[in-house]
């Protein structure tokens, strides 16, 4: 297609002006490929500021690209976690059935719980809350266990203040304060900065009940059996 020498030297003049291509086809509104635009301007010299120009548009773009990709992975796991849930929303309805909740807390207690060789007793560390309010739960469900039956301590590093980390702990599990042993810092963080802010120590759950101990370690041998 063929465009007049005015339209050539306007772009040429915008161009000068240090005007990008996008920015001079949206000025002239007129459809020129780019590359047309190029070959008309390669002998045009750009101002000094142009480079820094370029630099932020990038660095602009970049961002909003960024932000396009972030919103559209928020998106997709929004997506996903719903049809998770609507996969295993029966699973709620079986909560009630008390060998399945037993196998779940033992399972859980596999991975977390002390075992009945090195310890006599209940007990079961994490620095999940999560993981701390679901054992609670399944020890009051399946056994009868109270918090008020509950012993707690947290192992935490040495530049953490350990009244607030009891306080965090106590409301997450509901055991009261009166229950959380005394505890020292791990002597091996002293000098050392906690990077995870988010971090609040490991919440060390005991209880009396060997005879439970031993029960939650031998179920999960006994589904891998009949698996």
């Amino acid at each position: 297609m063929a465009y007049s020498i005015d339209i050539q030297r306007e772009v040429q003049k915008l161009r000068g002006k240090g005007k990008t291509y996008s920015e001079i086809l949206k000025e002239i509104n007129i459809s020129i490929p780019k590359s047309t635009l190029s070959s008309w301007c390669q002998n045009v010299l750009l101002p000094s500021g142009y480079k820094k120009k370029i630099e932020e548009l990038n660095k602009i773009n970049h961002n909003k690209a960024l932000a396009a990709a972030l919103a559209s992975n928020e998106l997709k796991r929004q997506k996903l976690f719903l049809e998770i849930e609507r996969k295993n929303n029966n699973l709620r309805y079986k909560m009630s059935d008390k060998d399945i909740l037993r196998s779940l807390l033992a399972v859980l207690y596999l991975g977390e719980g002390a075992k009945w060789r090195s310890h006599r007793g209940l007990m079961l560390g994490s620095s999940d809350p999560n993981i701390v309010k679901l054992y609670i739960k399944l020890l009051e469900l399946c056994y009868g266990i109270n918090v008020i039956q509950l012993k707690c301590r947290i192992s935490y590093r040495a530049d953490q203040n350990i009244k607030k980390l009891e306080s965090f702990w106590s409301k997450v599990s509901g055991i009261p304060i009166k229950n959380f042993y005394k505890t020292i810092p791990d002597p091996r963080t002293i000098g050392k900065a906690t990077k995870n802010m988010d971090y609040k120590g490991v919440c060390v759950i005991t209880c009396k009940g060997t005879e439970i101990q031993l029960e939650l370690e031998e179920i999960p041998k006994m589904i891998l059996k009949g698996l």
